[in-house]
């Protein structure tokens, strides 16, 4: 049987979720079946597995140098003309688009070279919560007519799927629902020096670590956790441990330092030792105002570590309100704070949750799941559409 020949295609391999699931693709899809190549823009801060995937991928890359996630109407024509001739001299069976941008310019790139089946998976809730009005409608005007010429769409949660429905972008057959896999072998039977690492940052003994993993960006919400922290520092030894980077890093910090509680947060900046750093954490928080999955919430669960966070997006799919996390309303500190007092002062309820989290998260976002969905939907689109 001739193999598969495949595109995916991504606007950039940042630090982040959508980088994680087109590595795993890229690397778990059966090389006996497809013949894949990675196309994608520049990336500017890629995590070392994204490194090393380059690094292997290498002779199977393509590095379209204008395709970035801003708009810039010349570039993007650019980066739109350089898809298009890949595509029509490689002649794949299939595109495979990933994240906002290159999923416009890639389809509609595919479309307009013959490609015969063109499936995108937008990783986010782009609709609303992340752009002003114009931007929100813009996009949902961009993804309506996408549509019209992509075979399927991947939602990574039931509530993607709902909003796509909902604001009319596509019709309810061409959507997909399969959830994010998780490398599980990187979060079990790994040899970590907790005490070490608390030294490190100079955290007590006796002392709590309440943490955050993410992008330091007003959509997480950030703000809301550092007005709970004065309620939670009220009686109790924490520290609070910002992993990440963002164009707010310096507001937050210069927001701490006016409440005087720099000796009780940590800003950690981008870190690549991500299990590591939750082995130490007492529970993680995640106070986002919208989010389409936040793979942190599997990471944590992995690790086995309570998680309080808010109840919007996807959040409420990969977590177990009341079983694995602590959900509360968005913008709203007062019930972040009481949910980050309720477990620190209940440890026999975190090691309950803990145990519950780690089978969760085995049990629904496995790698050989997720991949093994797409191939079917691969498969099953090649069929459909007697490709040859």
């Amino acid at each position: 049987m001739t193999k598969l020949k495949i595109a995916e295609i991504i606007t950039r391999m940042d630090w982040g979720g959508s980088p994680d699931i087109v590595r795993l693709i890229c690397l778990h899809l059966n090389p006996d079946l497809y013949d894949i190549k990675f196309i994608s823009g520049p990336t500017l801060f890629p995590a070392e597995e994204t490194k090393d995937f380059l690094r292997r991928f290498k002779d199977r890359t393509i590095i379209v140098s204008q395709l970035r996630r801003n708009i810039n109407l010349f570039r993007d024509l650019i980066a739109f003309m350089q898809l298009y001739c890949f595509f029509k001299k490689e002649k794949f069976h299939i595109v495979h688009t990933h994240t906002a941008k290159a999923g416009a310019l890639g389809r509609l790139a595919a479309y307009l070279a013959g490609v015969p089946v063109i499936i995108h998976t937008p990783h986010g809730h782009n609709f609303y919560g992340y752009f002003n009005w114009f931007f929100s409608r813009l996009i949902i005007i961009i993804e309506k007519f996408c549509s019209h010429f992509t075979d399927k769409i991947i939602c990574l949660t039931e509530l993607e799927k709902r909003d796509f429905i909902k604001f009319k972008v596509a019709d309810e057959k061409k959507l997909e629902v399969i959830y994010q896999g998780l490398d599980l072998d990187k979060y079990t039977d790994i040899g970590i020096d907790k005490d070490s690492i608390r030294r490190d940052f100079g955290i007590g003994v006796s002392e709590g670590v309440v943490g955050f993993i993410g992008r330091l960006e007003p959509i997480k919400g950030l703000e809301y956790l550092i007005e709970a922290a004065e309620e939670v520092l009220k009686n109790k030894r924490v520290k609070f441990l910002i992993v990440g980077e963002g164009s707010l890093r310096k507001r937050l910090e210069q927001r701490v330092k006016e409440l005087g509680r720099e000796e009780n947060f940590i800003f950690s900046g981008w870190r690549q030792d991500i299990p590591q750093l939750l082995s130490i954490m007492d529970l993680l928080v995640l106070p986002s105002l919208n989010e389409a999955v936040g793979m942190v919430l599997l990471e944590a669960q992995m690790m086995g570590i309570p998680i309080v966070a808010t109840n919007v997006g996807g959040i409420p799919e990969v977590v177990r309100d009341g079983l694995t996390a602590v959900l509360v309303k968005p913008q709203d500190s007062r019930a972040l704070a009481s949910a980050i007092n309720g477990l620190l002062q209940d440890k026999s309820r975190r090691l309950e949750m803990s145990k519950k989290a780690k089978n969760w998260v085995k049990d629904r976002f496995a790698i050989k799941d997720m991949v093994n969905k797409i191939s079917d939907l691969y498969q099953g689109l090649v069929k459909k559409k007697n490709v040859k």
